[in-house]
């Protein structure tokens, strides 16, 4: 970690536990990458981004999902895949990583958007893909209400989500609340953003790094309230 940041939040690094591997999860419009990047910048990790913006079929999934869903799914599958697996091919314990995506929550997307035909086979490469990829030593899974998911993806003025309805974001919404109601695979920190700007709030930042260093088991919640 940055000796600037310890200072600043009266850290005692002795104390403190810094995972290796951080998967940021969380719908669209969230600030997963946003997010990731700025921990990488003060932890000093690398960053293991999905790039979204280099499927070539999700623009014309955003413009008709039930046409272009099942490449769109493999191909982001794959992409994950192929990261996933270069970092389990390099040496894990000398490098620190974080990434803004989970590779176990690909089929929450698959199930919404193929039909049943489409899922059975997306299913069937997706079990024989998985198997030995790395686990996260803490996943951080960032929650906020749909309207608020929808103004984020409205403001931030991307041409390829312009076509994104609420409706499938609520979607999407409910779907990660089911998938991490019962997900145990790695330590989870639920965070609520609705109240906070972790992009350019520095004092929100902040605090959410504190309580970072002290998650270690288990599953905990952070609910802060927005700095006055």
């Amino acid at each position: 970690m940055e000796p600037a940041l310890v200072n600043e939040l009266n850290l005692d690094l002795s104390l403190a536990t810094i995972p290796s591997y951080i998967a940021i999860e969380g719908p669209i419009g969230i600030g997963k990458t946003t997010l990731a990047k700025r921990l990488a910048d003060s932890f000093n990790y690398e960053t293991l981004l999905e790039e979204a913006e280099t499927n070539p079929f999700l623009e014309r999934f955003y413009q008709d999902r039930r046409s272009n869903a099942l490449p769109t799914q493999l191909y982001f599958l794959f992409q994950r895949m192929r990261k996933l697996q270069d970092l389990r091919q390099g040496d894990i314990f000398q490098q620190v990583r974080i990434s803004d995506f989970l590779i176990e929550k690909d089929p929450l997307f698959a199930r919404i958007t193929l039909d049943n035909d489409e899922y059975r086979l997306y299913q069937t490469v997706y079990d024989n893909i998985i198997e030995d990829l790395p686990k996260p030593d803490l996943v951080i899974y960032l929650q906020a209400p749909t309207e608020t998911l929808y103004e984020r993806v409205q403001r931030r003025g991307n041409i390829i989500e312009r076509p994104i309805e609420q409706s499938y974001l609520q979607q999407l919404n409910d779907a990660y609340t089911q998938f991490f109601y019962h997900y145990d695979d790695s330590p989870l920190l639920i965070v609520n953003t609705s109240e906070i700007n972790l992009a350019d709030g520095d004092l929100d930042y902040h605090n959410l790094v504190k309580y970072i260093l002290q998650t270690k088991t288990g599953r905990h919640y952070y609910n802060p309230q927005p700095i006055q």
